[in-house]
This record gives structure tokens, sequence and C-alpha cells, in this order.
């Protein structure tokens, strides 16, 4: 319930479905991964975007607040929060631009199950959700993908279809387990179909 509370009325693709999507990418991923902690990496992908800077405007109150909550409500260890703590501030696409974390079996699984979430034709739609909640433009022929993202121009402006090149078409490397690496293959593959599709729309070609 209070992940649900939490995340319910959000409008931009990280609503409750989108947490509930992770944690059975998870699951999957977990029945691939026998030594990894089931319970930190469920914990942990529930909680995924409870303090998400894109989300709240108090990243270090909310964050403050769920570990009282935490364990106050739940009685969970301090140790235990540290760990999933860890994950959540590590796992993010944005957090490593500039240094790639090292992250544990268990953060590893659960930043495969939120990217494959990002992926595919659940992707596709999330997307243009995100982009349209936000006011981005979905396309400008004039305005190339960048090259190369940084945590300096990560947040600047581009378009839904440039967002494809600069960061979702990329997901497919940056998996960890193998099974995630085999899903997001197909995945990523009918991204690209759809994106090449729309272009070729766009300029008048189909």
């Amino acid at each position: 319930m209070l992940v649900r509370r939490k995340m319910e009325s959000d409008q931009s693709g990280h609503d409750y479905e989108h947490v509930r999507r992770v944690v059975r990418n998870a699951q999957y991923l977990l029945d691939k991964e026998k030594k990894a902690d089931d319970f930190k990496v469920l914990l942990a992908c529930y909680l995924h975007d409870f303090y998400d800077e894109k989300l709240v405007q108090d990243v270090t109150a909310e964050k403050a607040n769920l570990r009282h909550i935490l364990v106050q409500q739940f009685e969970i260890s301090s140790d235990t929060i540290n760990d999933i703590f860890q994950i959540i501030d590590q796992m993010s696409f944005a957090h490593n631009l500039a240094e790639t974390h090292k992250l544990s079996l268990e953060g590893q699984i659960v930043q495969d199950a939120d990217r494959l979430d990002a992926i595919g034709a659940i992707g596709v739609f999330r997307a243009i959700r995100y982009g349209v909640v936000h006011g981005i433009a979905d396309y400008d022929s004039t305005l190339e993908p960048r090259e190369e993202l940084t945590q300096d121009n990560y947040r600047e402006d581009t378009t839904i279809i440039n967002h494809f090149y600069e960061k979702l078409f990329k997901l497919e490397k940056l998996m960890n387990t193998k099974a995630a690496k085999r899903i997001a293959r197909s995945r990523t593959k009918l991204m690209q179909e759809f994106v090449s599709e729309y272009e070729a729309e766009y300029r008048g070609e189909k």
C-alpha cells in the first residue's frame, strides 16, 4: 500500500503499474540468478522510484522519511536499508554517466528489471507518455541526436525520437544478466523498427 499510494497518481510512466512490471521482471531474472537475495531485490524494485529526483522535490527529505517508515513500520534493519538505498542511488542511467558504478548482483538484477521496462513496446509507450506529460517535442529533423550524454546535458531539451537514439537503443548493451540481454535484443529491434517507420512516414516516404 505504501508504494501504491505514492506512485498511483503519476502520469509520466513511473506509476504503480511500472513498479509492478519491474517487480515481475526481477522475479523472472531471480529465477535465473539463484545466488541473489530475493528480499533485497524485490524491496529495491518496489522502492526504486520512491525518491527519484524526477518525481519528488526534495530527495533528501523523501529518503529520510522512507528510512523512518522502513525502520519503524516494517522493522527492516539499517544494514538492509543501506544496501537497498545503495542499489537505488547507483542504478539509474543518469547516475552512471560520469562513472559506471559496480553494482552487487542484487543491484544488477534491479537495474536490468527497470531497464527492461524502458524498452520494447511498453518502452515506446512510456517514452511517448513521458514526452507528452513534460511537453517534449515528438520529432525535429533539424535536431540531431546527441552522440554522448553527460550529467550536464542529460536533462537538456531533446525530442522523443532522439531519446531512443540517445538512451533507449543503448540499453541492450548495458544489461548485466544473460537473461536480460536476451530479452533486450528483441525489444530493441522492435523499437528500432518503430522509429524507422516513424521517420519514413514523417518524411513522406511511406
